[in-house]
Formats: C-alpha cells, structure tokens, sequence
C-alpha cells in the first residue's frame, strides 16, 4: 500500500510540472512561473508601437501638408487671378498667351508649350475668366479631398501639378515669386508619394520609397542653404548680424508681432541673426548623420518657419517649407500625431508585425516595376541638381531660379539684402477740376494688407496672399517707370473699376462720382514707439512724405500712354463724357 501510495504520489507531482511545461509553451517566451522573458518582452512592444525605419505615417503628413498649400493658393487664384490676369485684368493672360504665339511662330505646337507649359492652350479662349475659375475650384476640390482624407493617388497630385503649372505660367509678374516654384517642385515630389490608383491611406501594395523621402530631405537642404548662402554673399547686415535691426519693419507685409518684435534689444537682434546662420548654413547638414541628427534637423527648420510665421505676413512660403521638413521624421516619431487605435496607425502596426515574423507579401510586379520609377526619380533629381549645387557653390549666386521649363528642381534664397527704411506708395484721388489746387481735397485708397492708414493696425492673413500688396512692396522702391502696372492700376482707378477695386480694401469714391485725377505719394513709414504718445494715439505708423511718385492724371491724359503700350484704354464714365 505504501508504494502504492508513493506511486500515485509522484505521478500526480509528474502530471504537474507536465502541465506547467505545456503552459511555458502556450505563453511564448514565458518561464514555469507564467512570466515572460525580456527577450519575448520586446517582442511583444514591437506589436504595440511603431518602430523606426519605415515611412507610412510620414506619407501620410507630407500629403496632407502638400494639400493643404495647395488649397490655400489654388483660393487665392481663384479670388485674385480675375482681377490680375483675367480678360479684363491688370495684365489678361490671353494678351501674353497671344505675344507667346507669335514669338513661337504664330502655332500652338511644342514650341509653344515649351515655353509657357498650360493647359490654357487647349481651352476656349472667348471666356478666360471661367476657364481660370474653373482651374482654381478644380484644385481647391482635389486638394481639399487630399486634406481632409489623407488619401491620394498619382492621378490625382499629377493633375493638381498640371493645374497649378497652367496658373503659375501665365501669371506674369504675379506669380514671379521664389514660393510659385517651390510649391511646383515640392508638388512633383508628392506624385511619387502615392500609388497610382488606390485611393488608402496605408496602400500596402505600395510602400513609402526611401528615395522619395530622400529627395523631400534634399530639397529642404537646397532651401536653407540658398537662404543661408545668399545672405553671406549679399548685404553686409548679414556679416555684420545687424539685419534684423531693420527687418520687421521693412519685410513686405508686417503683422501685429512684427511690431513688437522690431522693438526688442539690440542683443537679441543680434542673436536672432546668429540663430538665423546657424540654421540655414549648419543645420541642414544634420540631415546626412543619421536618424537621430536628421530629425533634429527637422525639428529646428519646422520650429524656425514657425517663428517666421509669427512675426510675419510671408504668404505661404513659410507653411510650405515646413512640408519638405516632415521627411525628416519616420513612423515611430510621428506617431504622436495620429490618436491611439486609428485606422492608419494600426495598419502600419500590422504591416510592421508581419515584417517581423517573417509573413511579409512578397514583392509583386507592381512593386518592381514601383522600384524602377523610384530609381529612375533619383538619377532625374540628381541630374537637375548639378545646376543648383553649381549655383549654390559660385560667388555669383542667383535666388528663386529655374534651371528648366517644368521647375522640378529649382534654386532658391529669400532676403539677400534687406531695405533699411520702409516707403510706401499711397494712390490719393480728388474730385476738383484742378489738381493743382491747394484747396483740393485729396483722398487715399486703402490696400487690403500693406500699410497706409497709420491708425491701421497690421494685419495678419498668412497663409493667404495678397499679390497686389506684395508687388506694392516692391514699386515702392523702384520708379513708376520701372513698374508701370502702377500707371495701369491708376487709370482703372480714375474710371471706378469695379475688378480691380476689389482688391482694394477702402474705396473713398465709393457710392460716388469717380476722381477726376489721381496721383501718386512717396511717403517714409516707421513704427511707432510702444508707449510713447503717437501710439497712445492709436498710431501703429508714422510718416513722413518723400515726394510725388507720379504726378497727377486723367484718363484723357493716360490715353496715348494706353496706347503707347497696347492697354485697353478705361471708359470715361459717362457723368465726365
């Protein structure tokens, strides 16, 4: 009995660590004690969070960023493009479409396409105002669709590309801007982003391409070097650091922060000078140092658009150079942007599982023929780029250049030298008969943006972009010979047009009879001291006249001037005629 009993003893405790055994094989990695090890541990994490190396939530960011530029000009084209190249506009695209055919040879062939890439070309021209129109809505749905979903596909970024080139290139001196061909090279980029007519976003069948990533990283170093570059080699306040003594006052269009901002101690001026060095000439090298160093590339260039975007009204440049910074980043360090248990963040997490246990899809024909394109963007990139890194290398260095007719890879440069006073056109209009009256009542127009009204306070409207503000900017320190679009804008005044007022923010002959002449004011403007009486005043400016900018005019005396130069002459409103 006593063996027996010993017997059924040690089989009931054999029977046990049997049991214990199977349930160290049921929990992987786990000890008899059902713990598991540190090994199995880390495995288990690789399941709940992203690991580094892959690129599908970043695709995700640049698209929705790339988008969201996009909407913002394609609405600026459409509330402006009517007024400025429309078929009554300050300077019609039909009119340049037409002196292009005939440089070309009077054909709309390659030639002409060549030299001015549009789909404008192949529209009917009798109503050019709807085909602009229908251009920008159609770029505002697409990208609006893009932003929202954070889907996208090749069809779809290659049209907005085409539709934005078919503006830019007809736009003239109002979209002659460096950020016209940034947005156009950083939209080409996106096209290969994307799959080619899967609308998800987390295609599985077609994964983020290192390459691509790469050349959105190269683009942002071409863009801060170009800055950092031109500003060494062109005004001396740059070597000296005392730029940003004058800069917010006299940037394009200051904001409520630019204000206040220009009045911090000189070593701070000089310190932001310093930073600005830094960050444009040292930074971008980050990128190529691995993963921990790209990313704090990307950091400090997203976080110095950010404080530009602060302290100025710089359109969208600064939103868009923020795109191109996102490529810095993987899934792992983005993943703070996406909530916990979306729909993207747990495919990547599924697609990253299944990398690690070995259930990968393997590589379809699709994807291959995928890799060869990604290549073939690469050699394209690094082929275009000879000119730009030879241009950035030359002590003759030029900004905001193309080195082709598409724009793929550009140059660019902002604020190689800055203007140290600020002056301002003011376009004033008056009723008498006599403009050399000295009881003549002379009234000012207000611009939507630039300054003018000293009680005024700046406005603050990035991203968005007033282009006749900004061109303002630079006739006020050029002559009305040198822009005479000026003497244009004056003669539409004279007449009350109602597209070109409606660019304007203040109309003092509205409701009224037009101005019998108009003329233009030189005025020097500064910013007014914080706390001093002229601001307790309510003054955000004050301003001293220079002189007359162009004299005084009418629309009978601006007739042969019209004609002179092919610009269709203002009717005379019929209370004059």
């Amino acid at each position: 009995m006593a063996t027996s009993a010993a017997a059924t003893e040690s089989s009931v405790r054999k029977r046990r660590v049997d049991s214990r055994r199977t349930e160290k094989e049921r929990v992987p990695g786990g000890s008899l004690d059902g713990t598991a090890t540190n090994g199995d541990s880390e495995k288990k994490k690789q399941f709940v969070s992203l690991q580094p190396g892959t690129y599908w939530l970043t695709r995700i960011v640049l698209l929705r960023s790339v988008a969201f530029i996009y909407f913002v000009a394609f609405t600026v084209a459409y509330n402006q493009n009517k007024q400025l190249i429309g078929e009554n506009g300050l300077m019609p695209c039909k009119n340049y479409l037409n002196s292009v055919k005939r440089y070309v040879g009077g054909k709309i062939g390659t030639s002409a396409l060549a030299y001015t890439p549009s789909i404008l070309w192949f529209l009917d021209w009798t109503s050019m105002d709807a085909n602009l129109d229908c251009i920008a809505l159609l770029g505002m749905a697409l990208s609006g669709f893009v932003l929202v979903t954070g889907m996208a596909n090749m069809v779809i970024m290659v049209t907005l590309w085409v539709l934005y080139h078919s503006l830019v290139n007809v736009g003239q001196l109002w979209y002659s801007f460096g950020w016209e061909s940034q947005l156009l090279e950083t939209g080409f980029l996106a096209v290969f982003l994307c799959p080619l007519w899967t609308l998800s976003q987390v295609p599985s069948s077609c994964p983020p391409s290192l390459v691509c990533i790469w050349t959105f990283r190269w683009l942002i170093v071409r863009i801060m070097l170009g800055a950092g570059l031109i500003k060494i080699r062109g005004d001396q306040c740059w070597r000296d650091l005392t730029c940003m003594d004058y800069h917010y006052e006299t940037q394009p269009v200051p904001n409520p922060m630019s204000y206040y901002m220009h009045r911090s101690p000189w070593w701070f001026h000089r310190f932001e000078t310093l930073s600005n060095h830094f960050i444009e000439l040292i930074a971008p090298f980050f990128t190529f140092l691995g993963r921990q160093m790209c990313m704090v590339n990307g950091a400090i260039q997203i976080l110095f658009q950010v404080v530009l975007i602060i302290s100025g009204n710089l359109s969208f440049l600064n939103w868009l150079t923020i795109v191109p910074s996102w490529a810095c980043f993987d899934d792992a360090s983005l993943s703070f942007l996406f909530r916990c248990g979306s729909r993207a963040k747990e495919a990547v997490l599924e697609i990253q599982k299944r990398k690690v246990t070995g259930q990968a899809p393997k590589p379809t024909k699709g994807m291959l023929i995928r890799q060869v394109v990604n290549i073939s963007l690469g050699v394209l990139i690094g082929v275009l780029s000879v000119p730009v890194v030879m241009n950035l290398l030359s002590p003759r260095q030029v900004m905001n250049t193309s080195f082709d007719p598409l724009r793929i890879v550009n140059t660019y440069g902002a604020f190689g030298s800055i203007t140290k006073e600020r002056t301002e056109v003011i376009f004033q209009g008056t009723l008498s008969p006599d403009p050399k009256d000295p009881e003549a009542v002379w009234e000012e127009y207000q611009f939507r943006c630039k300054p003018g009204d000293v009680y005024r306070r700046p406005c603050l409207i990035s991203p968005y972009h007033y282009r006749l503000d900004w061109l303002m900017w630079f006739a006020a320190f050029q002559t009305y010979e040198q822009s005479e679009w000026v003497i244009q804008l004056a003669g539409r005044l004279l007449a009350n047009d109602s597209t070109v007022l409606s660019l304007l923010d203040h109309n003092p002959f509205q409701g009224r009879d037009p101005p019998r002449w108009v003329r233009g004011e030189h005025f020097r403007y500064k910013f007014s001291q914080p706390g001093s009486a002229s601001a307790a005043q309510g003054k955000w400016w004050l301003r001293k006249r220079i002189g007359a900018y162009f004299p005084a005019v009418d629309l009978e005396g601006l007739r042969g001037y019209f004609q002179s130069r092919n610009w269709p002459h203002p009717h005379i409103p019929p209370s004059r005629s």
